[in-house]
């Protein structure tokens, strides 16, 4: 009986270690599988990324134009501004120099809050 028992605590045994090489032999399945799946998703979202980056940029330069054109038009505008302020201060210059000069020539003298009142 005994000679029967330890052929089936070994054939016990043989099945427990193909069970467990099976076992091995699935993750190492598995862990290349998910590798294989992460490296494609990476490509993946790489690409996604470089696709939108692409139609962002084509985006940008429709809206805004390029910057040669944008640069020229701000310099125009910078121009026209200019031009008007120097208008106006032009146009004011003159009454604004008379105002000085009377405010400068025609003081009148009057004593500081805390100085002393001449006594009369």
């Amino acid at each position: 009986m005994s000679a029967m028992q330890s052929q089936g605590i070994q054939a016990l045994m043989t099945a427990e270690k193909a069970a467990a090489e099976t076992v091995a032999k699935a993750r190492k399945h598995k862990v290349a599988r998910l590798k294989q799946a992460k490296d494609e998703a990476s490509a993946e979202i790489a690409k996604y990324r470089q696709d939108r980056e692409t139609e962002y940029q084509q985006r940008m330069q429709a809206h805004t134009g390029s910057k040669d054109a944008v640069s020229v038009k701000l310099a125009k505008e910078t121009d026209t501004k200019l031009a008007a302020v120097s208008e106006s201060v032009k146009l004011g210059l003159d009454e604004v120099v008379g105002d000085l000069v009377n405010r400068v020539v025609q003081v009148q003298p009057v004593l500081h809050i805390n100085a002393d009142k001449p006594e009369a």
